[in-house]
């Protein structure tokens, strides 16, 4: 059986080609993906040839933020049948190593991750019409729920686990900086924990209006008027919980100013080296916290889409065929005119 793939070979340098899938094994399924999201990683992959020291070394098969439709099953799969819907998680941890069994399991030694090029040979990732997933990772859908919607499980986990660092937000005032498709969907999470506030600064009309839909109460464009963020800073801070989704060393700057004595900061975003106030972090003895990825949270990810208790909907705002790929790519780079961009798939 052939299959389509979305194969990155250098910077900018994206292409359709196909190659050769197997029959699934005893505990595998072969889903045909139906959407698949774009990520800021696989936005660095294209534009950077990769982020941080991760850099690509070999053509990938990018992305990890998928849904579809299960066309077979392996002989020893249960629960699972051709014709389910699923999302599909991107994460393999290997079970075994210290982390896994202190039951770290998003700090796995062995990690294996959809569209990743830390590991080499590179993992390579779900943008495909095709692919042959570990049953374990899928997680049924409804029929009411699209693959768009189910595809957004992914960056929406990893917003659940960012939570899970901040502790509960019910009557909290929240400050999101950034407001890309990860500061929209911190704003949901944020709002369905019982957050009291939330206010979210971005540098884009368009990001900022679909975190309002998201369930920001407020936002601030500190590219037309920082001043308005002043309000915030007087008193030694106001914000009990801070998401820094942007990784700019200004807006992490204002997350500290912004945060009251004893708040609490949970990095979001990534970045490389970057220098930090630590005299006004330690002076107002704020908790700087780091996130990474997810792993119990992809589940509960996928019932909170399934139930509609998170609507993904208004984040999605720009739908590519797979062969329109790189304009798919070019378009969710420029935050001027979308949020999420996703590609379909036959």
């Amino acid at each position: 059986m052939e299959t389509r793939v979305c194969r990155l070979h250098d910077k900018h340098d994206l292409r359709v080609e196909t190659e050769t899938i197997a029959e699934p094994a005893h505990d595998q399924v072969l889903v045909a993906i139906g959407a698949g999201g774009i990520c800021g990683s696989d936005l660095h992959y294209f534009h950077d040839g990769g982020f941080g020291p991760v850099r690509i070394r070999e053509p990938i098969i990018l992305g990890h933020e998928v849904a579809g439709t299960v066309l077979a099953v392996g002989p020893d799969v249960t629960g699972l049948d051709a014709g389910d819907r699923v999302a599909i998680n991107p994460s393999r941890p290997c079970n075994t190593c210290k982390y896994c069994l202190e039951g770290l399991f998003n700090h796995c030694l062995n990690m294996r991750f959809y569209g990743s090029a830390i590991r080499f040979p590179h993992e390579q990732g779900a943008f495909r019409d095709r692919i042959i997933s570990e049953a374990f990772r899928c997680e049924k859908i409804r029929p009411s729920t699209s693959l768009a919607e189910a595809a957004c499980a992914e960056p929406l986990a990893v917003c659940l686990h960012a939570r899970s660092q901040a502790g509960a937000l019910k009557g909290k005032r929240v400050l999101i900086t950034g407001a890309g498709p990860i500061g929209a969907l911190c704003a949901a999470v944020a709002k369905e924990d019982g957050a009291a506030e939330i206010v979210i600064t971005g540098l884009q009309e368009k990001p900022l209006a679909v975190a309002r839909e998201m369930g920001a109460t407020s936002t601030i464009n500190v590219a037309h008027d920082n001043t308005l963020i002043s309000a915030y800073t007087a008193d030694k801070g106001y914000f009990d919980v801070a998401f820094e989704c942007s990784a700019a060393g200004p807006a992490i700057r204002m997350a500290i100013e912004c945060v009251r004595p004893c708040g609490i900061i949970v990095q979001v975003g990534v970045t490389g080296d970057i220098a930090l106030p630590i005299n006004a972090i330690a002076a107002k003895e704020i908790t700087l916290r780091g996130t990474h990825r997810f792993y119990a949270e992809y589940s509960r990810a996928v019932r909170l889409i399934d139930s509609g208790k998170i609507d993904v909907r208004p984040i999605i705002t720009d739908t590519f065929p797979l062969e329109m790929a790189q304009a798919a790519f070019e378009t969710a780079g420029d935050r001027t005119r979308s949020v999420k961009v996703q590609l379909t798939f036959e």
